[in-house]
């Protein structure tokens, strides 16, 4: 398929490197010039704007930081589609190229993207995974919005997710489910992090501190390959801590806009605020660690 990727962020080329390699014609696009040399090298093609991205594609896939940055772009590529003589593509047999967001934003952001894509062609597909799973094709994907739609993409969905979980024609369940995965994904990393750094003051051998959170059934698989960083201090992964707590953030607000709030979630957000002001905003979210050995030193 024609696929277009908005967004060279971590994720985003993970998401071309693994459609170029499985034989799709890729484009891509990014606001920041000069992130997307891998993936050109890899064969995909640089445009200069979403509405060049979106010409004759069949699929517009957005990686975006944040809720801002997807509503700017998904607005740019409906004022480039109702622009006079701009042509609406011809990526499906029905015009416009469907437009899947595969950023963490709020469900309330996704509803209303739903509302802006170009003749309401959108779906949401937020992934579980890193960005090397992407490569690998180890990733789960969740799918939410109009069910045809989310099958007319069903090639990309197929070479990119080693699972697909269909969450309903509503694209902001599927956004739920995607932060309620990350709030188990921090708030886990933060409580091995205490546990790390407890177990490191009272002076206990490390590679033995290792083998036992590796071995302790009470700490989840999906942390095992961050124990290494939390240990010793290496926070250059691709999941920043000020990203850590824009999620957490999102599912208190979700979880509060029906009644219901969440005290632990909360107070998970503070921990990554914290690092994020204390010099580990770009930092991978086990930079929380340092906040406690910085108070211990």
């Amino acid at each position: 398929m024609r696929v277009s990727v908005l967004g060279m962020g971590s994720m985003g080329r993970a998401v071309a490197l693994r459609l170029l390699g499985r034989g799709h014609a890729v484009r891509v696009w990014n606001r920041t010039p000069g992130k997307a040399s891998e993936v050109i090298d890899a064969g995909a093609a640089e445009v200069s704007s979403p509405a060049e991205a979106a010409r004759d594609a069949d699929a517009v896939l957005m990686s975006l930081a944040d809720d801002r940055a997807v509503r700017e772009v998904m607005a740019r590529l409906a004022e480039s589609s109702s622009a006079p003589g701009s042509g609406s593509g011809t990526g499906s047999e029905s015009g416009a190229p469907v437009v899947a967001d595969m950023s963490t934003v709020s469900p309330d952001t996704s509803r209303a993207l739903a509302g802006l894509a170009p003749g309401g062609r959108f779906v949401a597909a937020p992934v579980i995974g890193g960005p090397q799973a992407v490569v690998d094709g180890q990733a789960m994907g969740l799918l939410g919005g109009e069910r045809g739609l989310v099958d007319r993409l069903g090639p990309v969905w197929q070479d990119l997710f080693a699972v697909q979980w269909y969450c309903g024609d509503d694209p902001g369940s599927a956004l739920t489910y995607k932060l309620l995965n990350n709030y188990l994904l921090m708030s886990g990393v933060a409580v091995v992090a205490e546990a790390v750094a407890a177990g490191q003051a009272a002076g206990l051998d490390e590679a033995m501190l290792k083998d036992f959170l590796l071995r302790w059934p009470t700490v989840a698989p999906a942390l095992h390959n961050r124990l290494d960083a939390i240990l010793h201090g290496d926070h250059r992964g691709w999941f920043a801590t000020r990203l850590g707590a824009k999620d957490v953030r999102l599912i208190a607000e979700v979880a509060e806009s029906e009644g219901l709030r969440l005290p632990i979630a909360r107070l998970v957000e503070q921990r990554y605020e914290d690092a994020a002001g204390h010099g580990w905003s770009d930092s991978d979210i086990t930079a929380v660690v340092e906040l406690l050995r910085e108070r211990h030193d």
